[in-house]
């Protein structure tokens, strides 16, 4: 077998000497034969709890390299804690892919198994997996059992939002509150809602890179330390077969990715991280796409924040499998899996044994399900809205803005006993994009004002170029394109203005003459606000305006590439990335796609 590691071990000479020695700490003389060397890339970390116990499947994923003939090497890696890392995790996401690159390609390594979890781990993994092109597999780290507070299931995530909102309408006490915390975070694993982890483990699946019928296994269930085990043996497998990841995620696996987002009713941020992991590959997908294969499908997994139920119970009713099993005339048939086989061809087997939490083709939780691409004056570039996780009479409506110029000018203001507005307003957030704030935070699902929760409002159209937690619900619109801190039309946005979005007809307009469009400035609080973000060293800010005036720029974050909001594209041919030896077969080196930030360069300019 033609091994990339026998360029280290496989040599007699001095570097070859020195290569083999310093892993002489038990290893056998066989380990330097030509066997596998398999990296378990390990995003395991106390900081990121969703993670914490991955040192018990990377050793049951040694067993079965072992079993199989490999050598297993465990290699820990950047991981990010969604509910710790600040400002946000989304900022490092791309630090994190580069990073794992970098330690795959510059490492003996002949194979890898990439255990990840926690939001941004799992694309982070499939970024780096994609542009190193090393045969690779990946083991979701589950999802936690459902807690109870109070006799009823316990939502992690989701119900943190409803309940802090309780809270603040006064209907739940805040020691009531801080108990739910214990209920909610029950065992190990990610959130067990329809949240980031889990729709990027099933998107995993879908794209063909775990072993089928792994995802949404929980994380303490011992079924998911037997699947780690086979997915060892089946990464040695992988390299003797010279399986790659540019083989099994093709434009077909991406295809049905987008199928399987709006079957389970996933989250927002698939959207970003689907694109990322297609421009590394130099695969085309474009937002659009997310609309045109998806926006039609219905919601089978009657899952929350969206549904009713928890993964806990998806995995007990069948799993991801049976989902796709009732969207199969959907999926493309050509679309293969590590195994090698299609992804269709394990869906034979997959029955429905609950079928309320997973519903049929005939009778669906939600019709026509999948992420909706809105254009308009407001949004040129595009937005995107989550139609099954709001409130359908809103998804037709017309109110009067309530612009807030930061997320600070938000948390100030928001609980103004006189602040102007009603259940019909539009609640307007700007400046919470890639650009206005590096990371693009998941605020787009902003609290509603207290007054309002005090009537029994439980829901408002909300407008945003930030994004939104995938545990989130609401009739929220977010990476709004061009941001409002790119010159975007969001900047211009007054209280008062009446704002229209028509979701059957993907529009979102602002109903405001373009003659006066032309002649508004962005607003100067919204300026003054980013410019305190980036002095006070939270990341970049680029301040343009919307007409061709002089405007200062402040920014701290060179464009390796911008985090991609809506409408970016991340498929553009890139130039050779990355140093260490060639990769035997693989894909032209790739720089990091669009996302990608480091924080290299304080610049001052002049834009005319």
């Amino acid at each position: 077998m033609d091994l990339r590691s026998n360029k280290w071990y496989a040599q007699d000479t001095r570097d070859g000497s020195i290569h083999r020695a310093w892993m002489r700490r038990g290893l056998p003389d066989s380990a330097f034969g030509g066997r596998p060397q398999i990296a378990i890339a390990n995003t395991g970390s106390e900081l990121t709890p969703c993670n914490a116990h991955f040192d018990e499947i990377a050793q049951s994923v040694k067993q079965g390299v072992y079993e199989a003939g490999g050598i297993p090497l465990n290699l820990p890696v950047m991981s990010l804690g969604e509910t710790q890392v600040r400002p946000t995790a989304m900022l490092w996401r791309n630090l994190a892919a580069m990073s794992m690159e970098e330690m795959f390609r510059a490492n003996p390594i002949d194979g890898l198994v990439l255990l990840g979890g926690c939001d941004k781990t799992i694309p982070a993994l499939l970024m780096a997996a994609a542009s190193v092109d090393l045969p690779a597999v990946v083991v979701p780290g589950g999802p936690m059992l459902s807690g109870s507070f109070r006799g009823r299931p316990m939502a992690c995530g989701t119900d943190t939002w409803k309940l802090s909102e309780e809270v603040r309408a006064g209907t739940l006490s805040p020691e009531l509150f801080r108990r739910s915390e214990s209920s909610m975070i029950r065992s190990r694993g990610h959130c067990n809602t329809m949240g980031t982890a889990s729709t990027m483990a099933i998107m995993a699946e879908a794209l063909g890179m775990t072993l089928p019928g792994v995802a949404g296994t929980p994380a303490p269930d011992s079924r998911l330390l037997e699947a780690a085990h086979n997915t060892g043996r089946l990464a040695v497998d992988l390299v003797g077969e010279g399986r790659r990841p540019s083989q099994v995620i093709t434009e077909a696996s991406f295809r049905n990715a987008i199928v399987a987002l709006a079957a389970v009713g996933g989250s927002t941020n698939a959207v970003v991280h689907l694109l990322a992991i297609a421009g590394r590959l130099g695969v085309r997908l474009s937002l659009q796409d997310f609309d045109t294969i998806g926006s039609g499908v219905p919601m089978i997994a009657n899952l929350q924040p969206a549904g009713e139920y928890l993964m806990e119970d998806l995995f007990r009713a069948g799993g991801p499998l049976a989902v796709l099993r009732q969207v199969r005339h959907l999926l493309d048939a050509s679309a293969i899996t590590v195994t090698g086989k299609p992804l269709v061809e394990y869906l034979d087997d997959a029955e429905i044994w609950d079928d309320r939490v997973i519903r049929t083709w005939e009778s669906p939780a939600q019709e026509h399900a999948g992420i909706v691409v809105l254009q308009g004056n407001l949004a040129p570039n595009g937005a995107i809205i989550k139609p099954s996780a709001a409130t359908p009479a809103l998804l037709t409506h017309r109110g009067p803005a309530v612009v807030f110029n930061s997320i600070e000018d938000c948390r100030a203001r928001l609980d103004d006993p006189d602040l102007d507005v009603d259940a019909d307003s539009v609640l307007v957030l700007r400046g919470c994009g890639p650009k206005g704030y590096p990371g693009m935070p998941e605020v787009s699902n902003m609290p509603l004002p207290e007054k309002l929760l005090r009537q029994g409002v439980r829901d408002m159209v909300r407008i945003c170029d930030g994004r939104m937690s995938g545990t989130a619900y609401g009739t929220v619109v977010l990476h709004v394109a061009p941001e409002a801190a790119a010159g975007g039309p969001l900047a211009l946005v007054r209280d008062g203005d009446l704002i229209e979005l028509d979701v059957p007809n993907r529009t979102i307009r602002l109903l405001v003459s373009d003659a006066e469009l032309a002649e508004r400035e962005a607003d100067p609080q919204m300026i003054t606000a980013l410019a305190a973000r980036s002095a006070a060293g939270s990341g970049c800010t680029s301040i343009t305006s919307a007409r061709p005036t002089p405007v200062l720029i402040l920014t701290s974050w060179s464009a390796r590439a911008g985090t991609p909001s809506a409408g970016s594209r991340t498929d553009q041919p890139a130039k050779a990335y990355g140093a260490g030896p060639a990769i035997p077969g693989s894909a032209t080196n790739t720089a990091p796609a669009a996302g990608s930030s480091s924080c290299d360069t304080l610049m001052l300019a002049l834009v005319m």
